[in-house]
Formats: structure tokens, sequence, C-alpha cells
């Protein structure tokens, strides 16, 4: 079966993702709450919908990407339980609360029998543009073959990873990992070049070895240049995971030290104006205290 596809969220990451789905054939209908933003993707031959309303009824899969619990919240209710029916899938790849989540997988299939499937992704704006994406999805089997069949575009890996929410909690997992290191490559490079080491040759002389990541083969060469631009992801993505880590663990009553003192370093970044800066800038966190 090709499915009709509904995309919401054409911002960094949901471009690339809605304009690779249309370069693989599939009918894509887009709605934004920033029209402007929606003209390279109808150019590209998306039919742009007045409504989320009118997309979900124009559609058999809806695909979200948006910022955070509230913009999904949003647009659940704008349109999706009153336009959708049973024969209808939402995909969610934004990276929100699992609470969020399962409880608006539950109302929507209470309200109009739509199943759900949390997808987050990993990756970045390169991932999302050469198709290279991590995907952690929760739902039920059927809905995540679905699911699989309509990002195949996007993805290098989909793993299915339970219930409804549990896509949400791996890539909260993936944030916790990605922000210790992140903040940690800034503060060595930070080091290195204050001891006199050219840091720009930092990356390649740990490439392969066992302190080597992409993250610090992609922000690594951007710290040391000083080349904060263009932004392709922000340090308020990050700062917003770690909270929800904070949050989940201690409803299970675990420790997160690492990821607490992460937290609280973003978001003295963040206070300084750098809340929608590349997390490359983390480097003059360092520069400065």
């Amino acid at each position: 079966m090709r499915y009709s596809l509904g995309f919401v969220g054409i911002g960094l990451m949901g471009r690339p993702m809605a304009l690779r789905l249309l370069d693989a054939g599939f009918t894509v209908h887009v709605w934004n709450r920033s029209p402007e933003k929606l003209s390279d993707v109808a150019a590209a031959g998306a039919v742009v919908c007045a409504s989320v309303a009118e997309l979900v009824a124009n559609s058999d899969v809806i695909l979200l990407c948006l910022a955070d619990s509230a913009a999904v919240e949003s647009v659940v209710a704008q349109g999706v339980i009153a336009a959708g029916n049973a024969q209808k899938l939402l995909i969610d790849l934004s990276s929100i609360h699992p609470d969020v989540t399962r409880r608006l997988a539950a109302a929507v299939k209470a309200g109009c029998g739509m199943r759900w499937v949390d997808a987050p992704v990993s990756g970045g704006t390169v991932g999302a543009e050469e198709g290279s994406l991590a995907i952690m999805a929760g739902g039920e089997a059927d809905d995540i073959d679905v699911a699989r069949q309509v990002l195949r575009p996007l993805y290098s890996r989909l793993t299915h990873m339970g219930p409804v929410g549990s896509g949400q909690i791996t890539k909260i997992c993936n944030q916790m990992i990605v922000s210790c290191n992140v903040l940690v490559i800034a503060e060595m490079m930070a080091l290195a070049r204050a001891a006199g080491v050219d840091a720009e040759r930092i990356p390649q002389a740990l490439a392969g070895g066992f302190a080597d990541s992409k993250p610090l083969q992609i922000v690594g060469p951007e710290m040391a240049e000083n080349r904060f631009e263009p932004v392709k992801w922000r340090v308020g993505t990050l700062l917003k995971d770690l909270t929800m880590a904070a949050d989940i663990a201690g409803q299970a009553g675990s420790a997160v030290p690492m990821s607490g003192l992460a937290a609280q370093l973003l978001r003295l970044h963040a206070g300084r104006g750098f809340l929608n800066q590349d997390p490359a800038t983390l480097i003059k966190l360092y520069r400065e205290t």
C-alpha cells in the first residue's frame, strides 16, 4: 500500500525529512505554524493545507516533527481527533515527555480510534538530509511495520523498543550520552587551546581511538574554528531533553548525577543568550568561566 502522508512541523529537521519523503514519491500534505517556512517543500511538490484538520482528513499517516510536548499537544488539539479515524496512524518524530506521549496516544485512541507510534530520531540535520537517522520507536508491532515502510527514506536503523512511550525514553537516554559528550568535548577543546595545543588537530589525532565519537568529529572542528553557523541543532534541545531525564529519573528513583550537572551547565549557557544557538558554542562556556 502506498500511503498518503501528512507532515506537521517544517523546521530544522522537518524540512529535510519532508523533502526526502517527496523525493521517494510519497504524496505529502504539509502544515506549519509559520507558513513562510513551507516554500521549499511546496516547490518540491508538497500539498499545503490550511489547517491541521484538513491535513489529517487527507492523509493516511500523519507525521509530527515538533519542538516540545506543548507543541505536540497544541497540534493534537487543533484537529487530529476531529478529523481522525481508526484507519489512520499518527507517528510522532518529536522528542517529548514519555508521560505526555502516553496520555496523548490514549486520548487520540479514545477520541477517534487512531493509533500512535512515538518515533524520535537521532542524527541531526545531516542524518535527516542523508536519510541515515537512527529511529527508536514505541507502539504496537503492526503499527511499527507501517512506520518502517513510511519512514524508510529517512533512516539507517529503526528499532522497536516496546509499547508507546518506549521510543521517547530511549531518545532521552540517547540525549544523556550526547549532552555529556558535547560538554566534555568543549571542556577538552578549551583546555587544549589554553595549554598551547593546536585544537584543530585534536579530532584527527583521536580519530579511531577509544575517545573518538561522532560528536567529536562534528562539533570538535566547529569549536576549534569558532564556526557556529548554520545552526544544525540547539542548546535548548539538549536542555529540554536533560530536564526530562531528571524528571523520569525522579519517578524511577534512579540517580543521574552526570546528566544533572550537564543540565545545569546547559542552563547557565542558555542564560547567557545561547538557548537557540548550536551546541558548538558550548566552548564559550569554558572560555568565560
